[in-house]
């Protein structure tokens, strides 16, 4: 039965990039897969897109996959991209699909979950009150608080040299107008996001940071957004102490909360053996691939 392919219209628009999307569908117009192209714009990322192809499990090994493939990295190389991502969870279909076609393997992720039932609240309470000679913790709700927007903008490099092995990942271009917009952007969906920062107390810059969103109504699990220290003030263990604290305020901020989220690339074993001491378990893991153009 052959198959179509209709481009959308997609309005998610926003600082960072824009999305095209098409709808495949059977010749009775039933739909049976789409496609998703996230065309990043940011400073730092224009080469790059992100692709998400789904089909329904009923309909693959039709062709479909591909003819949606062909149709978003077309666009990708219409935008003048040099890449584009595709995530897919392990020993998946995704997994089988996207190598065959091109893409290779750059990336490989574990995904942890930390029951907060489980959170020995004590023992994180120790953790936070143990003292780091030369720095103090700083938090807040929403967005960072004018004293520390410039200093907050600069600490973000300290995500630049994250573990992305393969990955054309570019870096991330950050100022206080970027900051106070992926806060906002969160606000506006009707999330909650709270940040941990480590202070070098000598000058009141942030040396490290932990974010956390939690959902709007405090039920459910919330998701680690990053944990980073910079270069010149790592090997004082301000990631394990910013984390820890971050949990603590989640426990006793948002008693509904089930548990709380994170991934972290298998290369990045300084980040893993932080989440392993503070009892995040393991769930699943996923594969990024890379097309390149």
């Amino acid at each position: 039965m052959p198959i179509g392919i209709t481009p959308l219209t997609d309005p998610d628009t926003t600082s960072s990039g824009y999305r095209l999307a098409w709808l495949a569908a059977d010749a009775a117009g039933t739909p049976v897969g789409s496609a998703f192209l996230r065309v990043l714009t940011r400073t730092g990322q224009e080469h790059l897109a992100e692709l998400e192809v789904r089909v329904h499990p009923a309909e693959r090994r039709h062709g479909t996959g591909s003819l949606l493939l062909e149709a978003a990295v077309a666009a990708a190389r219409e935008a003048g991209r040099r890449c584009v991502l595709a995530q897919t969870e392990a020993d998946s279909p995704g997994d089988l699909f996207l190598p065959a076609r091109g893409f290779r393997k750059v990336l490989t992720l574990t995904y942890a979950r930390l029951p907060l039932a489980r959170a020995d609240l004590a023992a994180l309470t120790g953790i936070t009150e143990r003292p780091h000679p030369g720095y103090r913790l700083a938090s807040w709700a929403g967005t960072v608080p004018d004293d520390l927007a410039g200093t907050f903008a600069a600490s973000r490099r300290a995500m630049d040299d994250m573990p992305m092995d393969d990955t054309d990942y570019g870096t991330v271009v950050w100022d206080v107008e970027r900051v106070r917009s992926v806060a906002e952007a969160v606000a506006e969906r009707g999330d909650l996001l709270h940040t941990v920062a480590a202070v070098d107390v000598s000058d009141g810059s942030i040396a490290g940071f932990s974010e956390l969103v939690v959902p709007g109504d405090g039920t459910g699990d919330g998701q680690h957004y990053g944990t980073g220290v910079l270069p010149e003030h790592r090997g004082h263990g301000l990631g394990h102490w910013m984390k820890a604290e971050s949990i603590r305020q989640a426990r006793l901020g948002h008693p509904a909360l089930a548990g709380l989220l994170t991934d972290t690339a298998d290369s990045n074993r300084h980040m893993r053996a932080i989440n392993d001491e503070l009892g995040y378990i393991p769930t699943h893991r996923s594969a990024e691939y890379q097309l390149d153009l």
